[in-house]
């Protein structure tokens, strides 16, 4: 029998292998290091073994970086599993926002009726194996931030992953598009915990939490440790909620990324250690229904 208390997973992903290059091609190292047992199919079915018997009853997709051009039919796909399966509940698509073509790609995945955001990773770092995005200030960029402009024009949400270094930038970006739902990644991705990097991280994180239409989720915390330790991810979680307050915070279970770690009743257990806390509704804020609210679940 489920949890009497519900959950929403507003961060894991499924996939086709065959559909996602990164996967298929060479091994090259990556932010969350070897991922070898990650190249397989991992359908709708084996997440919700893994989730579902811990209480997740929604649950939100989020893009897992497919063929160029693909990122209409992605969203087409991760529909046709919903309508069969009831999961998941929300997607979040890829749209190239510097693209003269974004307004037609968001509509035609707007076709879809559980689309509810957008990411298009922005996270820059100096070592290779951290660098996504080829340049640290794309969210700068006149063109860029004409193609998010289309995304508020819809409604929808915009995923917001980025390093601390890039969080100045990144609280402009907010407040210079008030209308626009951000939601932070990973607890803004803390990678470096000598005492200057806590230092940096909690500057960027108190920015940020400063504009009140960024919200976060409470994921991806086994990145940089590449494990689940309850103790490194307590204060992570219990300062983010400090600064964004139950009602802007989120769980997500990154899965199947942290499943090369961990188990998703570990990782679970371990983001319910860090709400020790909270009161009951404020529990439930971050479980459930701050993710409610944000993806129109």
């Amino acid at each position: 029998m489920a949890p009497a208390e519900p959950v929403i997973d507003a961060h894991h992903h499924i996939w086709r292998l065959e559909k996602t290059p990164w996967l298929n091609g060479p091994v090259v190292p990556r932010i969350f290091g070897a991922y070898e047992p990650l190249r397989r199919d991992y359908p709708i079915t084996e997440y919700l073994a893994d989730a579902r018997p811990l209480g997740v009853v929604k649950s939100v997709y989020v893009q897992v970086n497919v063929a160029p051009g693909a990122e209409v039919e992605e969203v087409q796909w991760v529909q046709a599993v919903a309508d069969q399966h009831g999961f998941p509940h929300g997607i979040v698509g890829y749209a190239d926002l510097a693209s003269a073509r974004v307004a037609d790609t968001l509509d035609r995945q707007l076709a879809c009726r559980n689309l509810r955001g957008i990411r298009q990773q922005l996270h820059w770092h100096k070592l290779p194996a951290y660098c996504f995005s080829a340049r640290a200030d794309l969210m700068n960029d006149a063109a860029w931030r004409a193609g998010l402009r289309e995304v508020g024009k819809r409604g929808l949400v915009f995923e917001l992953q980025v390093f601390t270094s890039q969080m100045k930038d990144s609280a402009q970006l907010a407040r210079d598009f008030p209308d626009v739902t951000f939601v932070l990644i990973h607890s803004g991705m803390l990678e470096d915990r000598s005492e200057q990097g806590w230092t940096r991280w909690r500057q960027g994180m108190r920015e940020l939490a400063a504009c009140p239409n960024i919200y976060t989720k409470l994921s991806g915390l086994g990145t940089f440790e590449r494990r689940c330790d309850p103790a490194l991810w307590k204060p992570v979680i219990e300062e983010t909620l400090v600064l964004f307050g139950p009602q802007r915070s989120m769980f997500g279970s990154n899965f199947p990324i942290e499943k090369l770690w961990t188990r998703y009743a570990d990782l679970l257990a371990a983001t319910r250690a860090g709400l020790g806390g909270l009161t009951p509704a404020e529990r439930h804020a971050v479980l459930y229904a701050t993710a409610q609210q944000v993806y129109r679940l």
